[in-house]
């Protein structure tokens, strides 16, 4: 399985109605601290954008609302993946990627045979606390070493600056959260990261 090398990660579908028609080709929708109602309409919104732009939508943890509603890929963090249920998951035929932050987190991923890993904080990240230190590009080499032969995706801190040496040590797509979301021009900034993975699309 081949990931564009541009991961953006919003939290909402507002982001993937602004942002996807740019020309994003893998968006993951990580909703935090709503009811199920609210997400399953945000889905279904996300759903059919990524759709109209040949998007590949990915939905962080709610594995039971993705199969609901069809969608055909998710995200989960180390907790969510210790209570979901895999045989479900893999029974409606959804992909699955992991987060990872160290070597014990790493083997549960691997163990749930998912579609990709993910490795993060790569520089430090205003994203959210983490009890991790940022693990730097020569553990990203590390790490492609490890779960070779599935995709890598590096994630923490990322900005168009460093790009180039995410992809130089291992890394297949870059993931990317307040350096658009943040940013004084959302659209714009966008348009730059699709412009600089050019070179790995």
């Amino acid at each position: 399985m081949k990931l564009d090398p541009f991961y953006l990660i919003v939290d909402s579908a507002q982001w993937i109605q602004r942002l996807v028609p740019l020309g994003v080709r893998l968006v993951q929708l990580r909703i935090k601290d709503r009811d199920e109602e609210d997400i399953r309409r945000q889905l279904r919104v996300a759903r059919a954008v990524c759709a109209a732009h040949e998007c590949q939508l990915i939905v962080n943890d709610y594995w039971q609302l993705a199969i609901a509603e069809g969608c055909d890929f998710i995200h989960l963090g180390q907790e969510d993946l210790a209570e979901a249920d895999l045989a479900a998951i893999r029974a409606a035929g959804l992909k699955l990627g992991v987060s990872t932050h160290d070597e014990a987190e790493l083997a549960n991923a691997l163990a749930a045979e998912p579609d990709y890993v993910a490795l993060g904080p790569i520089y430090p990240t205003i994203l959210k606390k983490m009890k991790w230190a940022p693990q730097g590009l020569e553990r990203l080499s590390w790490w492609r070493e490890r779960v070779h032969p599935l995709p890598l995706v590096a994630i923490g801190g990322l900005n168009t600056e460093r790009i180039e040496g995410v992809f130089a040590h291992g890394a297949d797509s870059a993931a990317v959260v307040t350096d658009i979301t943040l940013n004084a021009d959302p659209e714009g900034r966008t348009r730059e990261w699709i412009r600089k993975t050019e070179a790995w699309r």
